[in-house]
């Protein structure tokens, strides 16, 4: 069974959907059966190359106090599901790069590289600082999870996926996509914004019976 999720590695809820849904995976022991494949989004497509403080700019769209607050909840929030969210070191930056090495691991090593990958550009993020955007970490990150790490370097000292990663964001905002994580499940169910490990489960469920329900959207709340 293929799932596929549109999410953006600047997005806290992404990670940890993502999370959630290979929790849900596990607990139904259908590792073997599933397939998490990442789609391209962007919640700000004119995000600066330069990086800078997540904290900085968080405080700039919503003001000093609530975003504290915000961060706060969402790191309390991850510590329950054993996420390690340190947005005191995350650095914002424009996503796309990290995008176009999705699409490569996608693309050439299949989507069991992409979800590893995912993981471990979610962590560089939200964890541990890193510059999502920095041709030699990502190279390192890359090579953690299995790439190639000449080819890693000549992809992304190339044009190679900028034009094919802008497409698939673009389509997706074209079919209505303004949310996520959204998960897009076999059988047309999704998932859409904050969710569970019990209801990614119970969509996986119903996936994988003939004759599942038609699609329904989750929309507990939005990011």
């Amino acid at each position: 069974m293929k799932v596929e999720v549109y999410g953006d590695i600047a997005c806290p809820w992404c990670r940890l959907g993502t999370h959630q849904f290979h929790r849900a995976v596990a607990a139904a022991g259908a590792e073997p059966d599933v397939e998490l494949v990442h789609r391209p989004y962007q919640l700000i497509p004119d995000a600066p190359e330069e990086p800078r403080p997540l904290v900085d700019t968080v405080a700039e769209m919503f003001g000093p106090e609530q975003a504290e607050a915000m961060l706060a909840e969402m790191t309390r929030l991850g510590a329950s599901e054993g996420i390690e969210y340190r947005f005191d070191r995350a650095m914002a930056v424009n996503t796309l790069t990290a995008h176009r090495l999705l699409w490569l691991a996608l693309d050439e090593y299949g989507a069991g590289v992409q979800a590893a990958l995912a993981t471990a550009l979610y962590d560089a993020y939200f964890r541990d600082g890193v510059n999502v955007a920095d041709h030699p970490q990502l190279t390192e990150l890359a090579e953690r999870v299995g790439l190639a790490s000449d080819r890693v370097r000549n992809f992304l000292a190339s044009g190679e996926g900028v034009a094919e990663v802008r497409e698939h964001v673009a389509a997706a905002r074209r079919e209505g996509v303004t949310t996520v994580p959204r998960f897009v499940f076999e059988n047309g169910a999704l998932i859409v914004g904050v969710t569970s490990t019990e209801a990614l489960r119970d969509a996986l469920r119903k996936a994988s019976t003939v004759g599942a329900d038609p699609a329904q959207e989750s929309r507990d709340q939005t990011r």
